[in-house]
């Protein structure tokens, strides 16, 4: 039940940023699920037939489920620079999923080799940080790039870096999700 609350607390945040008309009762939702009341990390990703649409979230747990979610909802909708804004025409193609993240642990490691063995695919989101770069990607990122090498170079690049940034012996984080999905128009 927890899970559908999550979408449609999502789906009512990218409905009310298009001005479309889509009643919550959030005091209610909040005093029977007071999860949604204690700070929480989030992604919202959204997918028109099956490609990448928006993605956004936080990695560190700063504000409430509910309102993160909520947040996150609307910027995967409206402020993902890779993409135009959704709209309305789109809403029945989108698929929505919810990443809920667990609090990120540094990785300890000595090189490449170590780092690859204690890397756990399909199972850990990473997080890449050194200087002013920083990235990550969600565990679902595996399903496209397969082994830890490829994962860390496409990390790199995405942290704004050069693709074996990974070979400096960056800062590495990682967490799990906990991750729910439907199409727009079954929530």
């Amino acid at each position: 039940m927890l899970d559908r609350i999550l979408l449609q607390v999502a789906k009512y945040a990218i409905l009310q940023h298009l001005h479309i008309e889509y009643k919550i009762d959030k005091a209610s939702i909040l005093r029977t699920y007071q999860y949604l009341s204690r700070n929480g990390a989030s992604f919202v990703t959204l997918q028109y037939d099956s490609s990448l649409r928006g993605c956004i979230g936080s990695i560190i747990a700063r504000r409430p489920l509910f309102e993160d979610i909520y947040e996150n909802a609307i910027a995967a909708a409206s402020k993902d620079p890779r993409f135009a804004p959704v709209t309305k025409e789109e809403l029945n193609h989108l698929t929505l999923e919810i990443s809920l993240l667990s609090n990120p642990q540094p990785l300890q490691y000595r090189d490449f080799n170590d780092l690859a063995d204690k890397i756990k695919p399909h199972k850990d989101g990473l997080i890449l940080s050194l200087g002013q770069y920083q990235g990550t990607f969600l565990p679902q990122v595996w399903e496209q790039l397969k082994t830890p090498k490829e994962f860390l170079e496409h990390l790199s690049y995405k942290a704004g870096a050069n693709p074996t940034i990974y070979q400096e012996h960056p800062e590495i984080y990682t967490y799990q999700v906990d991750a729910i999905k439907d199409r727009f128009d079954n929530i």
